[in-house]
């Protein structure tokens, strides 16, 4: 994996307006902490941090520089969190942890997938179940991203975690038997039988031949009584 420089300085006072403050100044603020030493704030030139930080994927490794520095300098960490403006997208602060390049750690590293799934050229729909995955490694052995063909793939079929293929010294975390991607068989819309509506005559025309005249009101069958209270209806209190 590729080591990444960074310059940093380190910055007195923390709270809202300090941050401010050094945002206007063109300054990331950031916090760099880790196991083995207390947090220490520092500040990163917007322009550096976004030509070379904001673009990486998953878990890179970085070097910190920091000129007549020796407490900061040559430190080595990774990004944690980077917080940005939910509507501007500007960078508001970035925590760096710093790790030790002799213990194996976890880290988060991306999927990318390749290839064409005959399933899709069947018309299926490929389905990515998860992004990335995590696994356990020395920090100088940290996998940038791991393709996985899709090629094989056909409707119904689908990559499991273990099947990842990985560096030596790196080993997963997590049931091997999670979905990393499948593909889903084409979706149809059901369509609804038509139903012929019935011909009404139009006003006036005579009926079709063989049609029913309509039912005559039905007339009360000999020797049958009407309903107890006459043709009344019922109600009221007492009913």
């Amino acid at each position: 994996m590729e080591t990444v420089e960074i310059t940093v300085a380190r910055r007195e006072g923390v709270g809202k307006e300090k941050a401010k403050k050094l945002r206007r100044a063109g300054t990331v603020p950031g916090v760099i902490y880790g196991p083995k030493r207390k947090a220490t704030t520092v500040g990163v030139r917007a322009d550096e941090f976004e030509a070379k930080l904001t673009h990486l994927e998953g878990s890179h490794l970085i070097r910190v520089r920091a000129d007549g520095d020796a407490e900061l300098n040559d430190r080595m960490v990774l990004v944690r969190e980077i917080q940005r403006h939910p509507v501007s997208g500007e960078v508001l602060h970035a925590d760096f942890y710093e790790v030790d390049l002799t213990e194996r750690l976890v880290v988060s590293v991306p999927l990318r997938f390749v290839g064409k799934a005959e399933g899709v050229v069947a018309g299926g729909i490929l389905q990515p179940v998860m992004r990335e995955v995590e696994v356990e490694c020395l920090p100088t052995e940290i996998p940038e991203v791991f393709e996985v063909d899709v090629t094989r793939l056909g409707i119904h079929d689908a990559i499991h975690l273990a099947e990842l293929t990985l560096p030596e010294g790196v080993t997963l975390v997590g049931d091997g038997s999670q979905t990393l991607v499948t593909v889903l068989p084409p979706t149809v819309e059901e369509k609804k039988p038509e139903v012929a509506a019935e011909a009404v005559p139009a006003e006036g025309a005579p009926a079709a031949e063989g049609a029913a005249a309509p039912a005559a009101e039905a007339a009360p069958a000999a020797g049958a009584r009407p309903a107890p209270g006459g043709g009344k209806k019922g109600g009221g209190e007492g009913s």
